[in-house]
């Protein structure tokens, strides 16, 4: 079990400004509706069709990631109900 490093605030803080800044002008084109996984203090990211396999991927490559997932194009990553998103 991975221990965060951060408050949930910094770590929102932290994961939206990475992705708004250096990851998203990279994933956006063509990854529609896919998840990416970023690591919060490297910046290395991970694309793939959902949560679990973006995340292992990256974990593979760091495995002591802080990791904040965006699901490319949308608000949130899931979605509760009918059509309310999280």
């Amino acid at each position: 079990m991975i221990k965060l490093s951060y408050s949930k605030e910094e770590f929102a803080r932290r994961g939206n400004e990475i992705y708004s800044t250096q990851v998203r002008p990279q994933v956006e084109e063509g990854n529609h509706g896919k998840i990416v996984a970023i690591d919060i203090e490297t910046g290395a990211f991970e694309v793939a069709e959902d949560t679990i396999t973006a995340s292992e991927g990256l974990l593979k490559r760091y495995p002591d990631a802080q990791i904040w997932r965006v699901r490319i194009g949308y608000k949130a990553v899931h979605r509760f109900g009918r059509g309310h998103l999280l």
